[in-house]
């Protein structure tokens, strides 16, 4: 009886802090940049750098610049003394525990309710979905779970891609370089140079630009790709999802995950061909208004084709499906994310996250999103980013799409 009454206690205060904060706003817009490499990965520092009363209240702060000026001396410092030990400059821009808990510690005692911290919480961080991970919290405590994460996937990055650390998925996200070959330390020298050109001189701007430089000469920009999507590759599907009646359909769309071939000049796998035509004849009888094709440049290593754009070609091209039907979706490195990007998208498009949606594909491939995804998921993202529906034949599965999936995944930088 007492487990009972506290859990009924815990469901009741976190439904009020829950409404409090609100949560994701499909009219929301994400605080885009000219580097969408960083704002997809680092949304709260994007966020400090472009309010400008956040940046003037960071900027005065005197704690804060001390931080700046403390980054800005360790990466002389290193500039003069590390020559050829990577692991020398690299200390200089990772954030140590220390260095989160005393940025954290400054922003709880920076933040108010009623002051530019707290409405850019309550009118960016919260609406984006982007730490919805830490949605039940309050907003101080949201602030600071968003800082510790953008705070780690810029160590993630400095670690996989100047050091040489192994990612999640070393035979196609491993670092560009040879990083004993003489001629290595020299590019990370040049970077540590450039970092200390920093504009705004905010705490964090050194490190983030030396990650994002690590990540741009490793030509790892994958999560920029054809953004701003909305306007470019999805301008005309979006354009038709704003005039569709999802009502009249039973699905909301037919989402198909890629493969990629392991050829390095095949722009299209045979196993990717087929996954279109279970799509188009599902799309032919009317099921669903929509397709969507799902899948980066993943396969082979460093390839210049894109799963999902070479799959639209061959809808459009072979299969005489209309572009405003088909919706991209080219970031996804695996199926966690095929389905958690799908997710992402219905969203920020505006279709119902309350209406089944399809997933067509082999059969080998939708037994595993029905059996095997949802524990590594758990494993991976820390969450489902779909809830299952019924299983119609071996290449059709039913799923609901969740909200969760809007948030960032700090160890994923090419696909955050």
């Amino acid at each position: 009886m007492k487990s009972f009454f506290f859990l009924i206690c815990y469901c009741f205060c976190t439904m009020t802090v829950w409404a409090q904060n609100q949560g994701p706003n499909k009219q929301y817009v994400l605080q885009s940049t000219h580097n969408a490499v960083q704002y997809k990965n680092y949304y709260l520092l994007t966020l400090l750098q472009q309010d400008q009363g956040v940046k003037k209240l960071v900027q005065n702060d005197p704690v804060m610049r001390d931080l700046f000026k403390a980054r800005e001396a360790k990466i002389k410092e290193a500039l003069k003394s590390c020559q050829n030990n990577i692991a020398c400059f690299t200390a200089a821009f990772r954030f140590t525990e220390d260095d989160i808990a005393a940025v954290s510690n400054r922003l709880s005692f920076l933040f108010k309710e009623n002051n530019v911290l707290g409405a850019i919480v309550r009118s960016q961080v919260i609406p984006s979905g982007c730490y919805s991970m830490y949605g039940n919290l309050k907003p101080v405590d949201i602030l600071l779970k968003a800082w510790e994460q953008d705070a780690k996937a810029i160590n993630f990055t400095i670690g996989v891609y100047v050091e040489g650390s192994k990612p999640n998925y070393p035979k196609i996200d491993s670092i560009g370089f040879n990083v004993k070959d003489k001629s290595y330390p020299e590019l990370v020298n040049t970077n540590a140079l450039l970092s200390l050109n920093t504009k705004n001189k905010l705490f964090f701007e050194p490190s983030m630009q030396f990650a994002l430089v690590a990540l741009e000469i490793n030509e790892r920009n994958d999560a920029a790709d054809y953004e701003p999507m909305m306007s470019t590759v999805n301008k005309s599907s979006l354009l038709a999802i704003k005039k569709t009646n999802f009502g009249a359909y039973k699905y909301s769309l037919i989402l198909v995950p890629g493969e990629g071939p392991e050829e390095r000049d095949t722009e299209l796998s045979a196993g990717g061909m087929l996954r279109c035509r279970l799509a188009a004849e599902e799309y032919r009888i009317g099921v669903a208004p929509f397709i969507m094709v799902s899948g980066g440049r993943v396969h082979p290593y460093k390839t210049k084709y894109s799963e999902a754009h070479e799959m639209k070609k061959f809808l459009i091209q072979s299969l005489q499906i209309p572009e405003s039907a088909i919706i991209m979706e080219p970031h996804a490195r695996h199926t966690t994310t095929n389905m958690r990007n799908a997710a992402r998208i219905m969203f920020r498009y505006g279709m119902p996250m309350d209406k089944k949606a399809l997933t067509v594909t082999v059969k080998s491939q939708s037994m595993y999103i029905s059996d095997v995804m949802p524990k590594r998921c758990i494993k991976e993202l820390g969450y489902e980013p779909y809830r299952m529906g019924n299983r119609l034949s071996d290449t059709m599965l039913e799923f609901y799409p969740n909200v969760m999936s809007l948030q960032i995944d700090y160890d994923e930088p090419m696909d955050p």
